[in-house]
């Protein structure tokens, strides 16, 4: 095609559009034939890395959403409106540095004053609502099934069961026997960090003695002089750990991480006996009790850990752009509306289905929904809520989760759909997760998957964001790749507001880069398949295209 003649035609359409009033269309070529990019050979830089997800694909070889050419080709000399996307999550620090001046304000609210002004049902919800009050840890849900579920039929033969009661006596068996299984795994993940940290410490502590220095290298270990059986054996299990961190300190550290990582998810997740939920004073099974929590989104503790991964979540979306600090999140022109509804533990569905109508009412066009289990009791009440969301024109946008199956045939929850069954709403959209490294490798190897129940894939291994008290880290998860799109569908309702939610489902799905690599799920290479057989539309999302296909829906 000659370009040339192209150009001509393109600016005076452009001239007829400014001369009529309206904006110019946008005349830039979707990214598409990303199959003869060349695969990234090069490692990241550490600028790279903290930033791959808004990459392009062709201009860097890194499988990104597009994120600064969208802005620098295409929305330089655009004015979006304002959007609220309300983050459901474990709650968010409104006070780092990079959310501060992002954080939605309820202007139909007088602070503490003790009064519901706007006549909402929440008392002084300035920045959102607090579902979960001063509860941080909680039960797995299928604990809760058991504990409810175990005084009725422990002892009990199958045969004894009654016809009425054996959907539930079928449950209880499933809950028990995950609940064994997860017990026994992270039981003896547990054990194998507390006996490899038993071992590492004091042989660290000797060696830091005798070379004078805690922060050694291999090299200087390699440079011990005649060395005896016990210090021999010291310098190559000090050696193997320093291929996992940069210094030996610096895995000390991850393995104490990993011990109160597994041995808090013993004493919370898989108790038996803590009611976690008492202090709040709800029964999470009463549907018509809806007067509980508070106003305090940044969460009960001081340190602020417990809304850590809401604040990561948050900082994807809409960390301020070039701002001199921190990062750059997706979207600019958001405010973060944040509802904290996700505790250490699984969600209760409760709790979710309120936080999604209150974003529904209050002014969210777009919800994130970075959470999930695979157990749910009142599955009603949340596809009623997003139904509700629907109707009144709210994108939620959801995490696939991390356990690299294949949801195709496995229910999940939250979802729009039972099983592989027809969808109950336009307005819900499920994100997988990327991985830097485009090729095989570029499905997070933690993603679940599945051509009719996850629709699209994001950025969502190694993500740099926000965190508590002003600090930033990495962390990834499909809880990463989720806010990605989300920003992007923020952008879109920022810039395109005429077109509906579930147009900009639409436009994510249809707009992404398509692919003919077959890619590793799972980190399986046995486990290979198409790209574009592992998810509804078969690509991943790009904010580029994603403009230019809303630029010319909502023409």
């Amino acid at each position: 095609m000659n370009m040339k003649k192209m150009i001509i035609p393109a600016l005076g359409l452009s001239l007829f559009m400014v001369s009529c009033g309206g904006p110019a269309p946008l005349v830039s070529t979707p990214i598409g034939n990303i199959d003869s990019v060349p695969l990234k050979v090069a490692p990241l830089t550490e600028a790279q890395t903290k930033s791959w997800g808004a990459a392009d694909l062709v201009m860097d070889t890194i499988p990104g959403m597009s994120v600064d050419k969208a802005y620098a080709e295409l929305l330089n000399k655009k004015k979006g409106e304002t959007v609220i996307v309300a983050v459901i999550d474990s709650g968010t620090d409104i006070e780092h540095e990079d959310l501060d001046d992002v954080i939605w304000v309820n202007k139909g609210e007088v602070p503490n004053n003790g009064k519901d002004d706007d006549n909402n049902g929440y008392i002084d919800d300035i920045h959102g609502w607090n579902f979960l009050g001063d509860v941080v840890a909680e039960n797995m849900e299928y604990v809760r099934y058991m504990r409810k579920l175990g005084p009725k039929f422990d002892g009990k033969s199958e045969s004894a069961i009654s016809a009425a009661d054996r959907e539930d006596y079928a449950m209880y068996q499933k809950a028990k026997a995950e609940y064994e299984k997860e017990v026994a795994d992270v039981q003896g993940t547990l054990n194998q960090y507390n006996a490899i940290l038993a071992q590492v410490k004091p042989a660290h502590e000797a060696m830091a003695k005798k070379l004078g220095k805690e922060d050694y290298t291999a090299k200087d270990l390699q440079g011990i002089a005649n060395p005896d059986a016990t210090t021999q054996q010291q310098i190559g299990m000090l050696t193997q750990m320093l291929t996992y961190g940069d210094t030996v300190p610096d895995v000390l550290d991850q393995l104490q991480e990993g011990i109160d990582y597994f041995g808090g998810r013993m004493d919370s997740h898989f108790n038996m006996t803590a009611d976690f939920r008492g202090v709040l004073g709800d029964n999470p099974d009463d549907w018509n009790d809806k007067t509980y929590g508070n106003n305090d989104v940044d969460g009960p503790t001081a340190d602020k850990e417990d809304v850590s991964h809401g604040t990561h979540v948050a900082g994807i979306i809409a960390a301020e752009r070039n701002n001199g600090i921190g990062m750059n999140g997706v979207a600019n022109n958001v405010e973060i509306m944040v509802l904290r509804a996700v505790p250490d533990g699984d969600e209760y569905d409760k709790d979710i289905a309120l936080a999604i109508r209150y974003a529904a009412d209050n002014g969210a066009k777009v919800i994130n929904t970075s959470f999930g289990k695979y157990y749910s009791p009142h599955p009603e009440w949340v596809w009623d809520a997003i139904k509700y969301a629907a109707s009144k024109d709210v994108l939620i946008v959801n995490a696939a989760g991390n356990e690299a199956l294949d949801l195709d045939g496995i229910q999940v929850y939250p979802n729009d759909q039972e099983l592989d069954g027809a969808e109950i709403a336009d307005n819900f959209i499920t994100i997988g997760a990327m991985h830097h490294d485009y090729g095989s490798e570029m499905i997070a190897n933690f993603s679940n998957y599945g051509n009719t129940s996850v629709d699209v894939f994001a950025p969502g291994t190694k993500i740099w964001s926000t965190m508590p008290n002003n600090t930033y880290e990495y962390q990834q998860g499909t809880s990463m790749a989720a806010p990605a799109a989300a920003g992007v569908a923020a952008v879109i309702r920022s810039y395109y507001p005429n077109l509906t939610a579930a147009q900009v489902k639409d436009i994510l799905m249809k707009s992404g880069l398509d692919s003919s690599q077959n890619v590793v799920l799972g980190g399986d290479p046995a486990n290979a398949q198409a790209f574009g057989q592992i998810s509804v539309s078969g690509k991943m999302v790009n904010m580029y295209n994603a403009i230019l296909m809303a630029d010319k829906m909502s023409r």
